[in-house]
């Protein structure tokens, strides 16, 4: 839909010369000769960008501009004045005025003033969009996906916190299951508690028992003093359980009363000690297919999946991949002090096309040694690691035909727009290309968006 435009000026030739421009540039305009019927038409559905004369026969411009902001704080507005009151204007602007333009109004002036209010609040709105990309808000600020799998996973996260129940988080390494266990957290109401990281996988039973129920003095030897467990260390806050598939079946029986009863039993203790704690458990492996083997307890299984959580791998949202990718450049970059842009088409296209065996965790290293290594403005195909490159060995027996660099483009700008659901101001940050020339290129290229 066209940005919607307001012009109120009581001098019609200037008026219908504000309108005509804008028409011009795409924008859907309304003309108002005084500020009453404006006000009442913004009252009905607010306008993006409105053009506001300071002299009005009804009400001036700088009440208009107060009203306007406290209708819609995000409409730009635009001051039209004569060179008389240019001090007034300048007020305006202090005001909240986006900007001004002076009488009698120039073509280009209204042509660049208009296009730099679009873009503002076009970036305005797609910064809110990445922040509900990346989660929505500072509890999950570290998340980064635009794809509908990682919405809802995002919908489910704030969903399940705040329900007290386990929950079962089963994924693929390198997905996310400790970020999405902390974002439970964070956002549950034991958020003021501790939260407690404890991994099962390869130790034996004693140990575990050791670490999470701890001990009295005196019940084994070197056991010199009280130790107080993880479980008791996380009073009214949450454990997360990771590689819960790797726990010894032993185990596995003491954590099952720990659920049942919310009791625990200090190593060498008599006393029971009461819990209160949220149990989040997680694994990589197919829980279910271990019960079949006889390596894990069905009953214990069916406590800890409460509430389960399947977490997608890279593969299963490649959308992210750009989005992901710009992500840790801008990470990287600041880290290592450089001023990397982005990836050439060659290595872009080969790292879209790559499988991830080890999902985002690997994109994040990957990215990291090629921001550390590029010599460029830009991450080259000889930045990236062997294993990425391999996949891009040249069939000597039917080699690819030679493109020019304006087919590369080409190819490279049409694979970012899909990859990004054609979002333009997406496409735009990734490419490293301001919108407008982005917009340029894709007319150059005759590139068929699905809108079109």
């Amino acid at each position: 839909m066209s940005m919607r435009v307001a012009v109120i000026d009581d001098e019609k030739t200037a008026g219908h010369l504000v309108k005509r421009v804008l028409e011009q540039e795409g924008f859907a305009v309304e003309l108002f000769t005084a500020g009453q019927p404006f006000l009442i038409r913004m009252k009905q559905e607010p306008f993006q960008i409105v053009f506001i004369d300071l002299q009005l026969p009804d009400i001036d411009g700088l009440t208009i501009l107060n009203l306007v902001k406290q209708l819609n704080e995000d409409t730009e507005a635009v001051i039209i004045t004569g060179h008389a009151s240019i001090e007034t204007a300048l007020d305006a602007t202090e005001k909240g005025a986006f900007h001004y333009i002076t009488k009698p109004c120039k073509r280009h002036d209204i042509r660049l003033v208009a296009q730099h209010a679009r873009e503002k609040i076009t970036l305005r709105a797609e910064n809110r969009r990445l922040r509900l990309a990346m989660g929505g808000d500072d509890s999950l600020s570290g998340f980064v996906g635009a794809s509908e799998v990682m919405q809802d996973i995002f919908a489910m996260i704030k969903k399940v916190a705040k329900v007290n129940c386990n929950v079962l988080l089963q994924a693929k390494t390198g997905t996310g299951k400790q970020m999405v266990a902390r974002a439970i957290h964070s956002l549950s109401p034991r958020k003021n508690k501790p939260f407690i990281y404890f991994n099962c996988g390869g130790f034996a039973e004693e140990l575990i028992c050791n670490e999470l129920f701890g001990h009295e003095r005196g019940a084994f030897t070197g056991a010199v003093t009280t130790k107080v467990g993880l479980f008791e260390t996380a009073a009214g806050g949450t454990v997360l359980l990771d590689e819960i598939g790797e726990m010894p079946l032993s185990m596995q029986v003491k954590l099952l009363h720990v659920l049942q009863e919310r009791q625990i039993l200090r190593v060498g203790g008599t006393s029971p000690i009461d819990l209160d704690i949220r149990i989040i458990a997680a694994t990589n492996i197919d829980l279910r297919t271990a019960i079949e083997q006889g390596s894990f307890r069905e009953d214990l299984f069916y406590r800890l999946n409460v509430v389960g959580m399947r977490l997608p791998s890279l593969t299963e949202r490649r959308e992210d991949i750009p989005l992901l990718s710009a992500h840790f450049i801008d990470k990287f970059n600041l880290a290592f002090n450089k001023k990397i842009k982005g990836f050439s088409p060659q290595a872009q296209e080969l790292l879209n096309n790559y499988d991830f065996p080890g999902n985002v965790r690997e994109l994040e290293n990957i990215i990291q040694r090629a921001v550390a290594l590029a010599d460029s403005n830009e991450i080259l195909i000889r930045d990236l690691p062997a294993r990425l490159r391999k996949t891009n060995t040249p069939n000597l027996t039917n080699p690819p035909p030679l493109m020019s660099l304006d087919e590369m483009e080409k190819q490279h700008i049409s694979t970012v727009l899909k990859q990004t659901s054609y979002n333009k101001n997406l496409a735009s940050s990734i490419l490293k290309l301001p919108r407008t020339t982005l917009w340029r290129r894709i007319k150059k290229y005759k590139l068929r968006l699905p809108d079109e």
